[in-house]
């Protein structure tokens, strides 16, 4: 499909605040235009660019002269909504250097947890895709509530991934990748070239930004990378400020943190299930029932339920909780919340007897259900 010889058909690159800032107050068009140039020229070698953008808040606080305003959601909103226009201008401009056009798509997660809204939002991406023209990915930071918000762009970029069927994810920061210690405090701290599994040791080593101009540390940086690599994608974590940086993860070159691909990506349904639904509930289960779940494949049973957490309906997404509380699985609720509250602990027998009725056996059947923990990480 294209003409990279490195096999590379489709990119999402996430841009962070402190990339397109260079840590300034203001944005910093002079690198914004070199990354614009490095994108365009990926674009001209056969490889399609998704760009999801930080920096809206940023460029809103600059056009209006950084007023000095409360910190309050309604003011965080007003600079959103002027400065979402002044980012996509930019944009605009700096790409219209290489011929090249873009569309902007402002997205919250209500867009991600409606199936439609899902679809529809991918068809939009591929559209643009298919034309030339370059996808601006946002947050919809004007009209975004807590409720509503994925919360980080790092995370936005990898369900963006999904959307759009990409094999790569670049995470462009203010960091040169992911340290076996913090290099802020350890001068002998090393760089980790490469990720193959994403376990416990290594999420101690992501920490936060220290530019106080984002909302995503290190942290967030994994959580986007294991959701990616879950869906057959490669993540790297680079500093967006490193020479050729994109050319260079592009051609697979020694830059930053490789996370490789897990290589059985979940097919469409289970990746809409991880990237998209807000969890609406949870459900506490036994050692039993989660090495059930996790390492034998098998969908989760009444029996393995220990209490259930949340108001949520039949249909709507779960969070499946170890003993020690930690998540080990997503899926799709059969029964509504009271319902298993009912049954909870209780035999498949039971089922029929205690609520009238039976959906089957399965709480959360495993065709609905992306395994966390215990498997592939």
């Amino acid at each position: 499909m294209n003409s990279n010889e490195q096999g590379y058909r489709r990119v999402v690159v996430k841009l962070g605040t402190s990339v397109l800032t260079s840590g300034s107050k203001s944005l910093d068009k002079a690198h914004m235009v070199e990354l614009a140039r490095q994108m365009a020229a990926l674009m001209k070698s056969g490889v399609e660019v998704v760009l999801v953008t930080s920096g809206a808040i940023a460029a809103g606080r600059e056009h209006l002269g950084y007023p000095v305003l409360p910190d309050t959601m309604a003011n965080k909103q007003l600079l959103a909504a002027v400065g979402q226009s002044q980012l996509i201008l930019a944009w605009s401009q700096l790409f219209s250097i290489y011929g090249l056009h873009v569309g902007q798509l402002l997205l919250t997660r209500a867009d991600l947890h409606d199936r439609e809204r899902y679809l529809n939002a991918r068809d939009t991406l591929n559209a643009l895709l298919a034309q030339g023209i370059i996808p601006i990915i946002n947050e919809n930071d004007a009209v975004a509530t807590t409720e509503i918000k994925v919360g980080d762009n790092d995370n936005l970029s990898a369900r963006a991934a999904l959307l759009c069927d990409a094999d790569l994810l670049m995470l462009l920061t203010d960091q040169k990748g992911l340290f076996d210690a913090d290099p802020r405090k350890e001068p002998n701290a090393r760089l980790i070239p490469e990720v193959q599994h994403i376990d416990d040791s290594l999420r101690l080593l992501a920490g936060g930004s220290v530019s106080g101009l984002g909302t995503g540390g290190m942290a967030t940086k994994l959580e986007a990378a294991d959701i990616a690599r879950r869906a057959g994608i490669e993540v790297i974590i680079a500093s967006g400020h490193h020479p050729e940086v994109i050319q260079k993860a592009a051609a697979r070159e020694s830059v930053g943190t490789r996370f490789l691909a897990i290589e059985s990506p979940l097919e469409s349904r289970k990746q809409w299930i991880l990237a998209g639904p807000k969890a609406k509930g949870r459900l506490c289960l036994d050692a039993g029932a989660v090495a059930a779940v996790t390492s034998r494949g098998r969908s989760l049973l009444a029996k393995g339920i220990v209490s259930v957490e949340g108001e949520f309906e039949r249909g709507d997404t779960l969070e499946l909780l170890s003993p020690e509380g930690r998540v080990v699985a997503r899926g799709i609720a059969r029964y509504q919340a009271r319902a298993l509250s009912a049954i909870a602990g209780k035999h498949s027998d039971d089922i029929e007897p205690l609520l009238g009725y039976d959906y089957g056996d399965a709480a959360v059947h495993r065709n609905d259900m992306v395994v966390l923990a215990g498997g592939e990480r």
